[in-house]
């Protein structure tokens, strides 16, 4: 059988080096490549996507039901000791992947027109963040996810350190500082979690179940101060609007979009899938911390005199819903929050990698994003305007995009946790206020006199409005994220006794 998963796991990873050997012989040659070989990944990401979808109930590989592939080769051995490369594809990896696949895809194309210097390396690390990334997302075993956990700091670092704004440097350090102290933490819960059991794996789907409830608390903490980090949530996420704004617009795509996502995805795979107990009985305060999370996003992004800031907080409330939604299943037994949550992921990465990818173009074309100074949008950059209404729109999660979808589910899975959770329906109604507020004072003003802009050219405009599509098909076809998911969650009220 071909190793379909292995194949999407490194193709970015070992094209990477021909990508910056291309690049510095001929641009045009280099930029294709990297450009067809993100195309393939993407058609792969698909394949394993609907092949999730197909077989969500079948072809259970490591045993629990949820897995549709799955591969294992045998890596360290020793006495009663083993580390395996274990990878696998579920209703909570597969539509991470393909978010990932599909915004690379994105990023090298916006790249041609926002990033003008030391270009092989720029190319490079994407390919290298994108596999890094993918390896997170089909990861099974502990060390080998824990690997590629680290691997992602490093690329993500000098994108923002080298093609940054003028904070780079300390955007990118406060970024390393947090996501590695983060690691650190991380890698202490996983450590507490095998001396609680000695297992002679760390074959995740096998742990599953067997880790006692008395040691489950404190690498349950731990593994969600890790993760919580990555998302982030409030209080973590300081490093947040200094690198989502400092991070040119491509990088803060892949930022914004996937890289926020390891952190839910590690929350829901590590924090509730080995520590389900424990999650259970303190989900109430980890509900509380994501509304917090997005009150607190909301909040501040009524206050952001930037469009890179407002977006930044934006997205930070986003990842409070993933938070939310995740621990209102664990508290009320209900799948529909811990579903809401995995669809969120899904549809947050293109919200978000739409707005920082507009607020790239509009800067480019504009000089600035201060939005004080950026009346007058839709005759200085038109086309830029237009989409910035239908971006936030989505952001809004409003009607025809997934993002309403998503955000109902959340939120009626947390009300069948408490009825006190009917409160985070304001945080829509916040995000909607301001954005509706931005687009008229951008949008909707005429501009000043003597103003000038650069429009979006045609083909760019089509690539940014693509965005949209799995938003739309998301609002209409949400089985295909929610139906695999599922098992997922099923899986874990197993474990709790629900």
């Amino acid at each position: 059988m071909i190793p379909i998963l292995s194949i999407v796991l490194f193709l970015p990873i070992v094209a990477s080096v021909p990508a910056y050997l291309l690049l510095k012989r001929s641009r045009a040659s280099g930029m294709w490549f990297t450009l067809g070989v993100t195309v393939v990944e993407l058609l792969l990401a698909l394949y394993v996507f609907y092949f999730v979808y197909a077989n969500f109930g079948g072809l259970a590989g490591s045993g629990t039901g949820q897995y549709a592939l799955t591969e294992e080769y045998s890596w360290v051995s020793v006495a009663s000791f083993g580390v395996n490369y274990l990878v696998g594809a579920d209703g909570l990896s597969s539509p991470l992947v393909l978010a990932t696949a599909l915004l690379t895809v994105f990023a090298v194309i916006g790249s041609r027109r926002l990033i003008d210097k030391a270009e092989p390396a720029y190319y490079a690390l994407i390919l290298l963040f994108e596999g890094a990334i993918v390896g997170v997302f089909l990861s099974l075993d502990l060390v080998l996810f824990y690997f590629f956990w680290d691997l992602v700091m490093v690329p993500m670092f000098f994108l923002i350190g080298i093609w940054g704004g003028d904070r780079k440097t300390y955007a990118a350090m406060k970024f390393m500082i947090f996501i590695f102290t983060g690691s650190m933490i991380l890698l202490l819960a996983l450590m507490a979690a095998y001396m609680g059991v000695s297992p002679t794996t760390f074959d995740i789907p096998s742990l599953a179940g067997r880790i006692p409830a008395a040691v489950q608390y404190l690498p349950l903490l731990a593994s969600f101060i890790g993760f919580g980090i990555k998302l982030p949530v409030f209080p973590l996420h300081s490093w947040l609007p200094d690198a989502y704004t400092q991070a040119p617009a491509p990088v803060a795509v892949l930022l914004a979009g996937v890289q926020s996502a390891m952190g839910g995805y590690g929350l829901i795979r590590i924090s509730i899938g080995l520590f389900p107990e424990a999650a259970h009985q303190w989900a109430w305060a980890f509900m509380a911390v994501g509304a917090v999370t997005m009150f607190y996003g909301a909040g501040v992004a009524i206050l952001s005199k930037n469009l890179k800031s407002m977006f930044a907080y934006t997205s930070l409330a986003g990842m409070g819903f993933v938070v939310f939604g995740s621990f209102s299943t664990m508290a009320s037994g209900s799948i529909i929050g811990m579903q809401g949550a995995i669809l969120e992921m899904f549809v947050h990465a293109f919200t978000a990698g739409s707005l920082f990818m507009l607020a790239g173009y509009i800067q480019k074309g504009l000089g600035t994003t201060d939005i004080p100074l950026m009346s007058g949008l839709q005759r200085l950059v038109p086309r830029g305007g237009l989409l910035l209404v239908f971006s936030c729109v989505g952001a809004m999660a409003l009607p025809p995009f997934g993002s309403f979808v998503a955000e109902v589910l959340v939120i009626v899975g947390g009300i069948h946790a408490t009825p006190y959770a009917a409160v985070t329906i304001l945080v829509p109604v916040m995000i909607g206020g301001y954005m509706l507020w931005m687009i008229k004072r951008v949008v909707l003003s005429p501009p000043p006199a003597g103003a000038s802009g650069v429009d979006i050219q045609a083909i760019d405009a089509g690539v940014l409005a693509l965005y949209l599509v799995p938003l739309i098909v998301m609002m209409f076809f949400s089985v295909l994220v929610l139906g695999p998911a599922a098992p997922v969650v099923q899986h874990i009220l197993q474990l709790v006794g629900h």
